[in-house]
């Protein structure tokens, strides 16, 4: 139903596109030693806060489950922030009247570096008309697959680490650089809090950020894992 509708052909190839220019897979010839994942597209409509349609996202996802541990997977865990620093860093944006924006980086995982030999088949409706019978060998993350968010943070974790944050020793998604002003910065998978007291200081960190990975700069923070934030000039109301 969706390869008849001209919003979602679209949306495919858009998201087909990305992937090819982000060098995420090669095409190889198949092999019986290799254990092939499956995929498929993933269809969402993102909307506006209004309810009104923002766009149509599709999204290529691989069959993890097809994997193998040792074999094409490894280490899987990936941290992700803890209730009680979410709730922390609000508390401090609230009483010092802190900068606090949100960001979101486009397609995080794709931006994984694979440590493991994968091998995927060629995306549904998408076969490469020279090649029918190539396998994809992925040099880059795709969602669904085991190590995809491992891969994401060790990337995200290098990049924080070269541009002078330091990492939490009590939450290993919570990064602050300290020199010249503190910055905080708050990772859940792709979603990402950075609040200071300096907001120029943190400006120039989403500056130094967008210019590593497709940032999205979401402004003001009103809406973080199901949590609802509204400010106002007394505080923060959750």
């Amino acid at each position: 139903q969706a390869s008849k509708s001209l919003h979602w052909r679209q949306a495919m190839q858009d998201e087909f596109n990305a992937l090819l220019e982000n060098g995420t897979w090669s095409l190889v010839p198949h092999s019986p030693s290799q254990n092939l994942v499956g995929c498929k597209w993933v269809f969402r409509i993102k909307r506006k806060p209004d309810g009104s349609i923002d766009r149509y996202k599709a999204r290529l996802v691989a069959k993890g489950f097809h994997q193998q541990e040792g074999l094409d997977y490894t280490e899987t865990f990936s941290p992700v922030a803890k209730p009680v620093t979410i709730r922390l860093l609000l508390t401090l944006a609230a009483q010092f009247d802190w900068f606090l924006n949100q960001l979101d980086v486009s397609n995080a995982f794709m931006h994984g570096t694979l440590s493991d030999s994968v091998f995927m088949q060629q995306p549904p409706g998408f076969q490469d008309p020279a090649q029918p019978n190539s396998v994809c060998m992925l040099h880059k993350s795709l969602y669904g697959l085991k190590q995809a968010p491992r891969a994401w943070y060790d990337k995200l974790h290098g990049a924080l680490l070269s541009l002078g944050f330091v990492g939490s020793k009590s939450d290993h998604s919570l990064f602050v650089k300290k020199e010249p002003h503190m910055v905080f910065i708050l990772v859940y998978v792709d979603d990402i809090l950075v609040t200071g007291p300096s907001s120029s200081a943190c400006k120039s960190v989403i500056c130094q950020l967008s210019t590593l990975f497709p940032i999205k700069d979401l402004g003001s923070l009103h809406y973080f894992l199901g949590l609802e934030v509204k400010r106002y000039s007394k505080g923060i109301f959750v």
